[in-house]
């Protein structure tokens, strides 16, 4: 794993400096950053500075209410595998904000 995220990034990690950003103390704000976010590039460049397992770990255990449906439906059955029967959908997909009237 390299020590230092690519500056293409910062659009995705948005929150923070990328130059601030520790890929092991980081990663679960990373990794679900790109997936959420992340073009096929990114997304490229994910699996080739985390491992596959490690990815599919922080997905399932530290599950983060960001995805919209597509991306999520996306990363669970093509990019990570998972079976629906494993996943609460409402634990990853942020709900629409409410108009105020």
């Amino acid at each position: 794993m390299k020590n230092s995220l690519p500056k293409s990034l910062q659009p995705i990690l948005w929150s923070v400096k990328i130059e601030d950003l520790n890929l092991e103390k980081d990663k679960i704000y990373i990794i679900h950053q790109i997936l959420a976010f992340g073009n096929l590039k990114e997304l490229k460049w994910l699996f080739n500075n985390y491992l596959l397992k490690e990815i599919k770990e922080i997905f399932l255990k530290h599950s983060i209410r960001i995805y919209r449906p597509q991306a999520f439906n996306f990363i669970k059955k093509i990019f990570l595998m998972i079976p629906s029967a494993k996943i609460d959908k409402s634990k990853y997909v942020a709900t629409p904000l409410q108009s105020i009237r």
